[in-house]
């Protein structure tokens, strides 16, 4: 019997066969495919169920050529394809709605979160975990995500946020398309990471 909860189908679709996709067919990714990805990570844990994570969705040629240009050259034809692009960064003003999302204990955002360094430290770690949910999200979809951590931070931050938001990742999002997949690399043994104290 399996020790799993959810069967083998969706645990390929989520984890076993699902890998980081590098070519896409030109087939779209729809809003309502991005909102149902939304709705369905949204309830993701956080601490304090701070919700720091932003995503801005590239879709017109001129935003994409912009973006393109601030990626590492390897990744740059990737993103010039891909169906859609998404920006994923932390907001570090995130504080301002602890109230709403914590109700019964809105002056956390005063007690914990009033220094800016508090927050931008608080807001990696959350939206990061997010932008996990998120991918997965992409892959409960039926879509392939290709996360991707080389690009130039600071550009994207001047290209298309602010100075309250931190850029953490590009993901191209699509149908994966020929050769989409390197070859999968290995991951380590369950006693080379787990140890009982």
């Amino acid at each position: 019997m399996s020790e799993l909860v959810l069967d083998a189908a969706a645990q390929d679709l989520l984890f076993r066969e699902a890998r980081t996709a590098n070519t896409f067919t030109d087939e779209p990714v729809t809003d309502e495919q991005v909102q149902a990805i939304h709705d369905l990570v949204k309830y993701g844990p956080t601490a304090f169920n701070q919700t720091p994570l932003r995503i801005t969705l590239v879709r017109s040629a001129g935003a994409r050529e912009r973006l393109v240009k601030h990626m590492a050259e390897g990744n740059r034809a990737k993103t010039a394809a891909a169906p859609l692009v998404a920006i994923l960064s932390a907001d570090n003003e995130f504080h301002e709605e602890l109230p709403a999302l914590l109700p019964h204990f809105p002056q956390a955002k005063d007690v914990f979160f009033a220094e800016r360094p508090v927050r931008e430290q608080s807001a990696a770690l959350n939206a990061a975990l997010q932008a996990a949910y998120f991918i997965v999200g992409v892959r409960a979809a039926g879509l392939a995500a290709g996360p991707m951590t080389g690009l130039d931070i600071t550009g994207v931050q001047k290209e298309f946020l602010d100075d309250d938001h931190t850029p953490l990742m590009v993901v191209n999002i699509g149908r994966p398309g020929d050769n989409a997949w390197f070859p999968r690399l290995p991951r380590l043994a369950y006693d080379d990471v787990v140890t009982t104290v």
